[in-house]
């Protein structure tokens, strides 16, 4: 006798997640043209300050690479921005569960998720295959527009204004002025002799001994509540 009960819960279930997981994609995807048309706007305000400055090649450029990545270069630097296009909820041992914001509407935890990546821009332009890429943040968006960046060091404190912080160009161009500082800050690592010390003559021939060094900057970024 239970069963007809049961099936109007689990159809209600169905319906309600639904609407929330299309309304964080919405949302997500409305963010991620927000931060492209920054990066746009971003290309044009550096390129004017350092033109003559600085050599062409260290201009600052932008690529639309499809609706769910886009690449923003400047000088040595690369950074990769990907949306992904599905829906996630956090674990049960992730600070976001601790803010009231969630405990009061445990939907509100449902979020769309943009990376940011900081390559070496001749990673890609030498197609050094081996190279090593970061993820220096991931920006989490809800059903309402609400989020918060996650850096390399997670920390309760980064979720803690998540009930009040609503994603707009501004607090995008906020995240964006953070990523390229860090990227820009931090500098390339030697890599360890013993990982380079022995090379083969088709390395040296055929010039992909680039390759072989696995190059990488350090890690240790971290956003601040205040960054945001």
């Amino acid at each position: 006798m239970n069963a007809p009960d049961e099936k109007p819960n689990q159809l209600e279930s169905i319906v309600i997640k639904s609407n929330v997981k299309q309304a964080v994609y919405k949302n997500t995807l409305e963010a991620f043209n927000l931060l492209k048309e920054a990066l746009r706007e971003l290309v044009e305000e550096y390129s004017a300050k350092l033109k003559g400055k600085v050599i062409d090649e260290a201009l600052p450029t932008f690529h639309e690479k499809g609706p769910f990545e886009a690449e923003f270069r400047l000088a040595a630097d690369m950074l990769l921005f990907s949306m992904h296009s599905n829906v996630f909820v956090f674990n049960r041992e992730h600070p976001v569960w601790k803010t009231d914001y969630v405990k009061e509407e445990p939907l509100n935890s449902y979020c769309g998720i943009i990376n940011i990546y900081n390559f070496l821009s001749d990673s890609f332009k030498y197609n050094r295959m081996q190279d090593l890429g970061y993820l220096i943040a991931r920006i989490f968006i809800n059903r309402e527009s609400h989020f918060f960046v996650e850096g390399k060091r997670q920390s309760g404190e980064l979720v803690k204004d998540f009930k009040n912080d609503i994603m707009s160009k501004e607090n995008i161009k906020q995240i964006l002025d953070t990523s390229i500082k860090y990227a820009i800050e931090f500098d390339l690592l030697v890599p360890p002799y013993d990982q380079v010390k022995i090379a083969s003559v088709e390395q040296m021939k055929e010039e992909i001994f680039h390759a072989k060094m696995k190059t990488g900057k350090r890690v240790g970024f971290k956003f601040n509540s205040d960054d945001i």
